[in-house]
């Protein structure tokens, strides 16, 4: 079994970003149904693009700030960040495929 996601928070959230390879970051809670969905193919992306994109994810209840400063109001919410910036962005769960999808664009 490859790379996890990497638990990403308010106080290193930063440092993630600056990461010359694009980053998706899963912002998800405990108590959301369709994040639990989604969570084991965020981790199976984690294993499939290590060395080409870091995957992370985010616990909206224990960092507000990272969640509040790019408006994130309902979860799942994945964003995709290369060079700091918002990239792209998926609301609600989808299959693995569009996620893979999104991080294949990247890194075209």
């Amino acid at each position: 079994m490859g790379n996890k996601a990497i638990e990403i928070t308010d106080s290193n959230f930063n440092e993630v970003l600056q990461s010359d390879q694009p980053v998706l970051v899963d912002f998800w809670a405990e108590w959301c149904g369709p994040c639990k969905m989604i969570g084991p193919v965020v981790e199976e992306l984690a294993g499939d693009y290590e060395g080409k994109a870091i995957v992370g994810k985010v616990d909206v209840d224990s960092n507000p700030e990272v969640s509040a400063k790019y408006g994130v109001r309902s979860i799942p919410t994945l964003l995709v960040f290369k060079n700091g910036e918002v990239v792209d962005k998926q609301v609600g769960a989808v299959p693995k495929g569009v996620l893979a999808g999104k991080l294949d664009a990247q890194l075209a």
